[in-house]
């Protein structure tokens, strides 16, 4: 009889250890914290320690993770408020420009709409290469800024920047821009990192200068 067939006979009977539950005082295995060996219990409080050692550290994680989230949530949430104040388009984009860089810490931040009228940088004609691009685009581009032509709308910044986000702006079907966050920091914004909040992002600063820049 060999390990496997000695353990799947011990599940099939348990009451074996009420047979002989002296053996449990009297076997004796090797100690995962040390080379002493301990009895069978000991074994197991061991276990059930080191487990509840795991499970403190995930739900430190966990909570860890929803204090970011909302933290996140907050700051998105008086985006939309500053965003739906808005009376005009350069309110509209202070507003963006202003919580982008101070509450969200993003040091490069653009806009360029190729729909709507205005005569400020915003609406510098796009490469349509880049409308294209934007409009091809499901969910925000994340990653390395290596490739990207919008890298270039950084000027002398832009040899610095090493990773950056692309949010199209969209009414309805239509893409009418583009918002483009940037950073010297490679892993800032990187390909696996999730885009609800960008998505978000996307749809109010979309919505907000779709309607004071038609």
């Amino acid at each position: 009889m060999d390990a496997n067939e000695v353990a799947q006979y011990l599940k099939s009977h348990p009451e074996f250890f009420e047979q002989y539950a002296e053996l449990l005082s009297q076997i004796h295995i090797p100690s995962p914290h040390g080379d002493k060996a301990i009895s069978i219990t000991e074994r197991q409080m061991v276990m059930l320690r080191d487990k509840a050692k795991q499970l403190e550290i995930k739900m430190a994680e966990l909570i860890r993770f929803g204090e970011e989230n909302d933290a996140i949530g907050d700051k998105v949430h008086e985006l939309g408020v500053a965003l739906t104040a808005a009376a005009d388009l350069p309110a509209a984009l202070r507003a963006l420009y202003a919580h982008l860089g101070g509450a969200f810490a993003v040091p490069h931040v653009v806009v360029r709409l190729w729909s709507g009228s205005g005569s400020g940088t915003e609406f510098v004609p796009t490469a349509d290469s880049i409308r294209a691009a934007a409009a091809a685009l499901k969910h925000p581009y994340c990653g390395p800024s290596a490739g990207q032509e919008t890298a270039d709308w950084f000027g002398e910044r832009g040899g610095h920047v090493r990773s950056l986000a692309q949010v199209p702006l969209r009414r309805g079907d239509e893409t009418f821009g583009v918002l483009v966050l940037a950073s010297e920091e490679a892993h800032r914004f990187y390909p696996e990192m999730g885009t609800l909040y960008l998505d978000r992002i996307g749809q109010m600063a979309a919505a907000a200068l779709g309607r004071v820049a038609a």
